[in-house]
């Protein structure tokens, strides 16, 4: 699901990655706003509420709220500057980013039972939901070329109108070319959906404990990604070196 960028990279692993990134971000999003009252997973909403703020006078307020769009981009900045600092590494590219998410997702679902719904509090299980979803968002896009996104739904709804429209009336091969996207939009929405929901009823039971299922995901993901990668490479080199005997034999 990681390791196939560019051209390697099939309609298969897109729909893997966003099934199960994309119901992550749908817990995160929920949980995050049922226990903190904050949007954790875009940044659209908070620029409205930051631009109200401002023009009421609360700075208190829209300074907090900007320091939350802050960390959602130094996420996102991590995350892409380290996939870049690392191209030549496949085995730690992608790894680091998930790891950075799930330590952060374990711990404000640890210290979650602490929050006092102070301004400080406030600022820093906010901002740290912030930064994991922007690392997210950004390590997903980067790896399926803009393709796929997880943790907001603005531009899926708009791409699948877009889709959806193009496949009324457009010809045979049109329609036959919009089909897969149509079906990875679909994925995209409903398993976003299907983490809130799940993330809204697991609340009640499990209260902060619900953070432990995005992050068990994650890492679900990330260990199933690299022992698919090292099976791969293992089957590749058996197969290189019957090559090489059979090559010498002759």
């Amino acid at each position: 699901m990681f390791h196939h960028t560019g051209q390697r990279r099939t309609h298969k692993n897109n729909i893997r990655l966003a099934l199960l990134l994309c119901m992550s971000a749908g817990v995160v999003n929920v949980t995050g706003f049922i226990a903190f009252g904050i949007l954790t997973t875009n940044v659209t909403g908070h620029v409205a509420v930051f631009a109200d703020q401002l023009s009421n006078g609360n700075f208190s307020s829209a300074r907090m709220i900007g320091l939350w769009m802050l960390t959602f981009l130094a996420g996102a900045f991590f995350s892409s500057l380290w996939l870049r600092l690392t191209t030549n590494n496949k085995r730690f590219a992608f790894t680091v980013p998930i790891i950075v998410e799930i330590i952060i997702l374990l711990l404000v679902g640890y210290f979650g039972y602490d929050f006092d719904y102070s301004i400080v509090s406030t600022e820093i299980f906010g901002g740290s939901l912030l930064f994991a979803m922007g690392l997210q968002n950004a390590l997903v896009s980067e790896i399926s070329g803009s393709v796929v996104r997880t943790t907001h739904l603005t531009g899926m709804f708009t791409d699948l109108g877009i889709a959806l429209a193009k496949s009324i009336y457009g010809d045979v091969k049109t329609k036959a070319a919009l089909r897969p996207k149509i079906m990875l939009y679909l994925v995209i929405i409903f398993f976003f959906f299907f983490g809130g929901i799940a993330g809204g009823l697991l609340f009640k039971r499990y209260y902060y404990h619900t953070f432990y299922l995005p992050a068990f995901i994650l890492m679900a993901v990330m260990i199933y990604d690299m022992f698919r990668f090292k099976t791969v490479l293992f089957f590749r080199r058996v197969k290189s070196k019957r090559g090489l005997h059979s090559f010498y034999r002759r």
